[in-house]
């Protein structure tokens, strides 16, 4: 029981360490919240964009993530940005304050939030040293991203291939699992599971984000209530697009033979 408790506790803390980005950002729309001041000269939002800029700077000067991994994570922002600028567009979201950096209706921001799941998984490959077995294809995973993303926009005007594809990323993923190193010792669990806690998490930090104002469904701009339980199933869909984003830099490697 200690030993487990021990090995618990460290990949709580790798777990803290790998998603730097992502609870950063989180704290800064909290810490904004409530503490900026809402007349003061730059906007909020903007204050938000340009501590994002500087995180991932830092970052890199730090040596905490590498040019390769920015690239990708550069991708998840566009990615993101695009699908935002959809979104609101069609009013499933709003952003309800002001600010001089945005697109359209889309404060620069938001992409970074996308940006920090990138960040949060390509960090995760290497501080745990992840390891794969019955991977599927990359092009199989190709397409299901491809698929998915695309179901974010023509659901609004189409079938929704949402149930379609998380059958066909279960099936694809169904006999893989993810080996991760604590300490000098690899412990692993189905990949699909790991997947799901990951949307879990975005859930979380997505309640967190409502709840400071940083964006608002319609059915909280009368008052904050949590975000539908539902929209797990979109977060677990965006988790396995990022994955198969990062997987173009860090590909899945199968484990060494003693471990």
């Amino acid at each position: 029981m200690p030993s487990a408790l021990h090995t618990f506790l460290v990949f709580g803390i790798k777990q803290a360490w790998v998603c730097l980005f992502g609870g950063l950002m989180v704290a800064l729309l909290v810490g904004t919240h409530l503490w900026y001041p809402a007349d003061a000269v730059i906007p909020r939002y903007d204050v938000l964009t340009l501590s994002a800029v500087a995180i991932q700077i830092l970052l890199v000067w730090l040596r905490l993530e590498e040019w390769d991994e920015v690239k990708v994570i550069l991708l998840f922002h566009v990615a993101g940005t695009g699908m935002e600028l959809f979104k609101t567009a069609v009013g499933s979201w709003v952003y309800p304050e002001a600010s001089y950096l945005h697109i359209g209706g889309v404060p620069l921001f938001s992409g970074f939030m996308y940006a920090s799941v990138g960040s949060y998984i390509t960090r995760a490959c290497r501080e745990f040293d992840l390891r794969f077995t019955a991977h599927p294809p990359l092009k199989v995973t190709l397409v299901l991203s491809a698929g998915i993303y695309a179901n974010f926009f023509l659901h609004h005007y189409w079938f929704d291939c949402r149930y379609l594809l998380m059958l066909g990323v279960a099936f694809a993923f169904r006999r893989c699992q993810v080996y991760f190193r604590i300490g000098s010792v690899y412990h692993r669990m189905p990949l699909l599971l790991g997947f799901f806690l990951i949307a879990v998490f975005i859930w979380l930090a997505e309640n967190i984000g409502t709840f400071s104002h940083a964006w608002l469904y319609p059915s909280q701009m009368q008052g904050w209530s949590m975000v539908s339980i539902g929209k797990l199933g979109a977060w677990f869909m965006l988790t396995i697009m990022s994955y198969v984003l990062v997987t173009l830099v860090n590909r899945p490697r199968a484990p060494e033979p003693s471990n």
